[in-house]
C-alpha cells in the first residue's frame, strides 16, 4: 500500500489568540487559499457568538473571509503526514482584512523599515503544566524535584519537554532553551532571534505544537498568565533589535549594553513604551487573569520604568552590547495574540522614535515600589481597555478597526467573567490558552 498523500494545516491566529484552521488536501500545498467565515472574529471563549462586534459584518450576512498564504512559507508539521502554513486574512473586497493581527504586524514592521531598519525579535514563554484527573478535575503537575532552572526527570517525570524540544528539532522550529522555572510547574521556552514576522509565526506554530505534544502525554500546558494564585505568573517577555541596512545591529553602542550611553534610536523606543506604558497593557496583557500577575514586586512589567540589567523594570537594557544589543519588553503574557503584541510593541517604540519623546529617568530604586517618576499599569482588565480606548495615538499606529474589535470582545470577556475565580476562572480559559 502506498503512503498517503501529506494534507495541509492551513492556520491564522485570531483575536483570543486561538489557532483556527482546516485540513487541507496536497493539492493545495503551493500558493492558494481557503474561505473563513468572517464572523470568527466575533466569537468568544465560550463560543457565544456576539453578532455585533465592530468589523465582523455579521449583520451583513456573515461574509467570507479568505486566508491566503505562500508556498514557500510552508512549513513541515509535528503531526503525521500534515505540513503547516500561516497565512493573511483578507476581505471579499480583496484588500487586507483590518482585523488580521498578522496584517498589522507586518504593517508595523514595513513602517520601521522605512527608516532603513528592520526589526529583530526573540520572544521568551512561561508555561504551566496540569493534570486531568479520572474525576474530570484539573490539577497541577506533580513535580517533586522540581527546582529552577532545572532539568531532568525531578524536574519532568513524564518527559513531555523532552518530547517538545525532540519535535520543535525535527520540524525546524528553533529553541534556544527549555528550562524549568521558579515556581513549579512552571517552564520557559525560548526561541531564538529571528525577523519579526517570521519569528511570530514561529513562537504561534510552536505554541500549539507544544501544547498537544504535551497533551499526547497527558499534559495540560497552559500559557495563561497566572493560573495558580500564590505562585508566579507567566509572561511573554518581548526581546527586540535592529538591524541597519548595513546588516549591523542599530542599536549597539558599544560592545557592552549600557543605560548611561544609549543609541538615539534605543531612547527613542524606550520613551515610546514609556508614554504608551497603560494604553499598551490593554492589547498586550488582555485576559482576566493578566492582572492578577500585573503586580508591584512581580518582576512582571507592572511599573512604568526602565534600566539596565534589572528584572524589576518593564523595559531591561540587556548588559550584551555589539551584535547582540537589544531591549527586553517584559510586560505581556503569552494568552495576548502573539503577532498584536509585537505590532504594538513596535509601534509604541516607533511613535517615541518618530516623535523625539523625552525619555523620563532610568529606574534607581530597588523596582519593587517604584519612585516619584514611576506609575503602574491598571489593576484591572477593564480599566486597562479604558486606558488603550484613551491612547488614540497607539490605537491609530496598531490599527483602530482591529483595537475597536478587541475592546468590544474583551470587553464583553469582564462581563463574562465577572462571577468567576480561582480554578473556575483558570478552566474556562485552559483548553484555549
Amino acid at each position: 500500500m502506498s503512503d498517503p498523500q501529506p494534507r495541509l494545516r492551513a492556520m491564522f491566529c485570531d483575536h483570543l489568540s486561538i489557532l483556527r484552521g482546516k485540513y487541507l488536501p496536497a493539492v493545495k500545498i503551493r500558493d492558494d487559499e481557503s474561505r473563513f467565515a468572517r464572523p470568527t472574529f466575533s466569537v468568544h471563549y465560550d463560543k457565544d457568538l456576539l453578532i455585533e462586534a465592530p468589523g465582523t459584518m455579521c449583520l451583513e450576512g456573515l461574509p467570507d473571509m479568505a486566508l491566503r498564504w505562500k508556498g514557500e512559507e510552508i512549513r513541515p508539521g509535528w503531526e503525521p503526514n500534515t505540513r503547516t502554513v500561516l497565512g493573511d486574512l483578507y476581505g471579499g473586497d480583496g484588500a487586507p482584512l483590518a482585523l488580521c493581527p498578522r496584517g498589522a504586524l507586518k504593517r508595523a514592521v514595513a513602517a520601521w523599515e522605512k527608516h532603513g531598519l528592520t526589526p529583530k525579535i526573540g520572544v521568551e514563554l512561561e508555561a504551566y503544566a496540569f493534570i486531568r484527573r479520572d474525576d474530570g478535575s484539573i490539577v497541577p503537575y506533580d513535580t517533586p524535584g522540581g527546582v529552577v532552572y532545572g532539568t531532568g526527570n525531578f524536574t519532568d517525570p513524564r518527559r513531555f519537554t523532552d518530547a517538545i524540544w525532540n519535535k520543535a528539532q525535527e520540524i525546524g522550529l528553533p529553541l534556544d532553551l527549555i528550562t524549568a522555572e521558579y515556581d513549579t510547574p512552571q517552564f520557559e521556552f525560548t526561541l531564538t532571534f529571528d525577523k519579526a514576522v517570521e519569528h511570530v509565526d514561529t513562537v504561534v506554530l510552536f505554541r500549539q505544537m507544544a501544547r498537544e505534544v504535551a497533551l499526547d502525554h497527558g499534559v495540560i500546558l497552559t500559557f495563561l498568565p497566572k493560573p495558580i494564585a500564590g505562585k508566579g505568573g507567566s509572561g511573554m517577555h518581548v526581546n527586540l533589535s535592529f538591524t541597519d541596512r548595513k546588516d549591523h545591529n542599530a542599536l549597539a553602542n558599544g560592545e557592552r549594553g549600557d543605560p548611561a550611553n544609549l543609541s538615539d534610536l534605543a531612547k527613542g523606543c524606550i520613551a515610546g513604551w514609556m508614554r504608551h506604558h497603560k494604553g499598551l497593557a490593554g492589547l498586550i496583557a488582555p485576559n482576566a487573569l493578566s492582572y492578577a500577575r500585573l503586580q508591584p514586586a512581580s518582576l512582571s512589567g507592572f511599573w512604568c520604568n526602565w534600566g539596565g540589567d534589572n528584572r524589576n523594570v518593564t523595559v531591561r537594557v540587556s548588559a550584551e552590547g555589539g551584535k547582540k544589543a537589544r531591549l527586553e519588553h517584559r510586560m505581556a503574557d503569552a494568552a495576548s495574540n502573539p503577532y498584536t503584541t509585537v505590532a504594538a510593541i513596535l509601534q509604541a517604540a516607533l511613535l517615541g522614535y518618530e516623535g523625539s519623546y523625552p525619555l523620563q529617568p532610568l529606574e534607581t530604586g530597588d523596582g519593587f515600589t517604584g519612585n516619584d517618576a514611576a506609575h503602574g499599569t491598571a489593576v484591572s482588565l477593564a480599566e486597562a481597555l479604558d486606558d488603550l480606548a484613551a491612547d488614540t495615538a497607539l490605537s491609530a499606529a496598531v490599527g483602530a478597526e482591529l483595537v475597536e474589535n478587541h475592546l468590544y470582545m474583551k470587553r464583553a470577556e469582564v462581563q463574562k467573567t465577572a462571577d468567576l475565580e480561582g480554578d473556575a476562572l483558570r478552566d474556562w480559559y485552559i483548553w484555549y490558552i
